[in-house]
């Protein structure tokens, strides 16, 4: 008898480990193209590490991870509701790493425009010269090593998801201090031509599903809120949001979600999903408390790690040097270091896209609730 029930276990697991391994993902893979919203250590490996004591990474990893914030990030969280591990960052791997589930291209810095353009126009270059068109090239070269042929690619990208962006924060971002938002709008065709390019070619290449994001609201961004610091009282809004500001990524989200809709109208056979960062993010300053966030409207616009400056940020002490201080709770704040979110604001625009209703049209449906 015990022999025979053995048996029935063996056969009963075997059973559903077959059923299991028969089901495939949602998606198989992940690729991530972006700047530091979505960078998970490649930037960092051009620097020296930081020490352990970092706030960095303190609040999930309990040590720095690659990752400008306190914990995970919206790839992150997206990986993880998919059932995938996190994505390695391309310049953390080792030789014979396993890269069949995705591999992450975003670096901090980046922009959606290429360094020269920058130089040209008599402007801070950003960075890193790793713009997206560099990631691009990477993923390339990238590319014999997850699949031999066009078959084989066709076959494998089918059940992959490719992340072209969030990207172009930095190209605004360079032009702060010596463009007005005028003037600074009048570059927003050439970064949406920049990131439509770059799905065009990632299509050529084999993607059938990929998204792309919209920009957030800069203008209740704590780097720049400081950065412009105006004094002028009608250029903020009720939560205290720079309106010009905000105007100005409304209007690049609107070019973005034009070039999308012609990218579908040519790639018939690609699924192209917008992600709307600006309003899956505003919501979190407008109805702090809805989600968590403190309703203090003097604390939600700033920055955690915090020095001594406006909104709790000065370039000349950043986030984790000495003289800094991190507040009690950031699980209670949106904004991290002045230019990044903290992981609870994260898994909160995370939330919105995987769960909507901020993907348009949606994601597969999630193997995991984000929690």
């Amino acid at each position: 008898m015990k022999i025979f029930i053995l048996v029935c276990i063996t056969f009963i697991c075997g059973f559903f480990v077959n059923v299991s391994n028969s089901n495939p993902l949602p998606y198989e893979s992940i690729f991530n193209f972006g700047d530091s919203i979505s960078d998970t250590g490649n930037a960092m490996k051009s620097f020296p590490p930081m020490p352990s004591n970092s706030p960095y990474g303190s609040t999930y990893f309990k040590h720095p991870a690659g990752r400008l914030s306190n914990g995970r990030l919206i790839i992150d969280f997206i990986a993880e509701a998919y059932g995938l591990p996190f994505l390695p960052a391309l310049k953390n791997l080792t030789k014979d790493q396993d890269i069949t589930k995705g591999v992450n291209f975003a670096f901090a810095g980046s922009t959606a425009l290429e360094s020269e353009f920058f130089k040209r126009h008599g402007v801070d270059p950003p960075g890193t010269n790793n713009s997206l068109s560099v990631q691009l090239g990477w993923f390339k070269d990238l590319k014999p090593s997850i699949c031999k042929s066009k078959e084989e690619c066709d076959g494998y990208f089918k059940n992959s998801l490719f992340l072209v962006g969030e990207i172009g924060g930095n190209d605004i971002l360079s032009h702060l201090t010596h463009k007005t938002v005028t003037e600074i709008r009048e570059i927003v065709p050439l970064m949406v031509e920049a990131i439509a390019n770059a799905t065009s070619i990632l299509i050529e290449e084999g993607a059938i599903e990929l998204a792309i994001p919209g920009n957030f609201p800069i203008g209740c961004n704590a780097a720049f809120l400081s950065t412009v610091d105006s004094k002028k009282k009608e250029d903020y809004d009720e939560f205290g949001c720079l309106i010009p500001y905000n105007t100005l990524v409304e209007y690049f989200n609107e070019q973005l979600k034009n070039a999308i809709e012609i990218l579908r109208q040519k790639n018939p056979q690609a699924k192209i999903i917008y992600f709307d960062y600006y309003n899956d993010a505003k919501r979190l300053y407008q109805t702090p408390q809805q989600y968590g966030f403190t309703s203090d409207k003097n604390e939600i616009l700033k920055a955690c790690c915090a020095s001594n400056g406006p909104y709790n940020v000065n370039p000349k002490t950043p986030c984790g040097v000495l003289g800094t201080t991190v507040c009690s709770d950031p699980s209670k704040q949106i904004n991290w270091d002045g230019a990044h979110l903290t992981e609870a604001a994260y898994k909160m625009i995370a939330k919105g896209l995987v769960e909507g209703p901020f993907a348009t049209p949606s994601l597969k449906t999630s193997l995991f609730k984000i929690v």
